[in-house]
């Protein structure tokens, strides 16, 4: 059997619950989004052109890592190389990447040096598909083989787990069982396997701590450690393309901060800081961690107001986290305006919907007898009534006063004990 993440590396990272994702790539330069090559069907050499063009002189990578810290996200994501090819490191095993632009620096380098003076770890997404290799592309043409195109993706995980400190995440995308091909897209068909076994053991033998999530939209395979869901909460499949059975693993929901992954000029449709917090709290409810995504700007900059809508959650965490972080999913059924999570013997409730001035619950652990708001520590009114009347037939009834004045504008946190 493949290996796993290590006990230690899995609790971490669940504790952890919220991290950032960052798509960044030559496709900022165009501002259409990270799928724009395939999109508007450039040209592999149309689409070297914008190696050149690639100077962000703005990059800052402390500044990226105090937006991860003062969002009060634990950890970071970033693509090292996404669909169209291009490394974003100094990568040993090709020269299609971002030290031969003029930039000619090592972002990832820079990043990960700065993650670790902000306690924030660094995770890396890896396209398994490759629109520029040879030897995934074009093996016709350049007589090269699938083993070619393996030996290249393999490497590149090698570089990632040696050369940038601990790993907190390694996340796979861009082999999806389920796609089907047609002449638009005949390219994205892999050449074989992609010989996972020996791929996730080399991971977790290298960084044992790390978890790993391959975006294959399927049950996940012997040696991943994590169900991800697209867009979407667990169980949940507006997409279309999500998986709604949950099988077990820890959950990780990945989102974009507005519409698009890779930076896009004309994408006005930013959530706000209460969408953004209720996302957090929903996905912690069933147990999962929220990758939150970013697209920085060509000139490098995480747009301003993405940073200020980040920071907005990080100061309700200030107050609240203590019901996100270190939580598992909680046992208190949800309502229309509640979800609840849980560490240990201790209930928080999230109050994301004011309906009334108390909020109701059934299925309250017996134990409970005490509440009181997680950002002040002010005691609430709370009532026992157990089966009665009023409430569903085998349900029972716990009321919960909470003034209005003591409301939380984007999600009141009530811890039960």
């Amino acid at each position: 059997m493949p290996l796993q993440a290590s006990p230690k590396g899995l609790t971490w990272f669940q504790d952890a619950r919220f991290g950032m994702f960052i798509h960044w790539g030559l496709y900022s330069i165009l501002g259409k989004q990270e799928w724009i090559m395939h999109t508007d069907a450039i040209p592999v050499a149309e689409y070297e052109k914008l190696v050149p063009q690639f100077n962000p002189v703005k990059f800052n990578a402390d500044e990226w890592a105090s937006v991860a810290a003062d969002a009060g996200q634990k950890y970071i994501v970033i693509t090292s190389r996404h669909h169209d090819g291009f490394s974003m490191y100094d990568t040993a095993l090709s020269p299609y990447k971002v030290t031969n632009t003029p930039f000619k620096r090592d972002p990832l380098r820079e990043l990960a040096d700065a993650c670790a003076r902000r306690n924030v770890k660094l995770g890396f997404y890896v396209s398994l598909m490759d629109w520029h290799h040879p030897a995934y592309r074009f093996r016709k043409e350049s007589g090269l083989a699938w083993q070619d195109y393996l030996g290249f993706l393999h490497g590149q995980v090698r570089e990632l787990c040696t050369q940038y400190g601990e790993v907190a995440c390694i996340w796979f995308d861009g082999h999806w069982p389920a796609n089907v091909y047609d002449d638009s897209n005949r390219y994205f068909e892999p050449g074989g396997s992609f010989e996972y076994e020996k791929l996730y053991d080399m991971i977790h033998t290298l960084q044992p701590d790390a978890v790993i999530e391959n975006n294959r939209h399927r049950a996940p395979l012997p040696g991943e450690d994590l169900q991800g869901f697209e867009q979407d909460l667990p169980g949940e499949n507006t997409t279309g393309f999500n998986e709604t059975q949950i099988f077990g693993l820890p959950i990780q929901v990945c989102m974009t901060i507005n519409e698009h992954w890779g930076w896009s000029r004309d994408d006005n449709n930013t959530k706000s800081v209460r969408r953004l917090v209720h996302v957090l709290a929903r996905s912690a409810s069933v147990g999962g961690n929220l990758l939150l995504n970013v697209g920085p700007t060509p000139e490098g900059e995480i747009v301003p107001l993405h940073a200020e809508r980040l920071r907005g959650v990080g100061r309700w965490l200030e107050n609240n986290g203590a019901g996100i972080y270190g939580t598992r999913a909680g046992v208190i059924p949800p309502t229309r305006e509640t979800v609840s999570t849980l560490r240990g013997d201790t209930h928080y409730v999230h109050v994301l919907d004011d309906v009334s001035d108390s909020v109701i619950l059934s299925s309250v652990p017996a134990a409970v007898a005490k509440a009181r708001l997680v950002n002040t520590g002010q005691e609430l009114t709370v009532e026992r009534e157990g089966v009665n009347f009023f409430v569903a037939r085998g349900a029972d009834r716990t009321t919960v006063y909470v003034p209005p004045a003591v409301r939380d504008p984007f999600d009141t946190v009530i811890e039960l004990r």
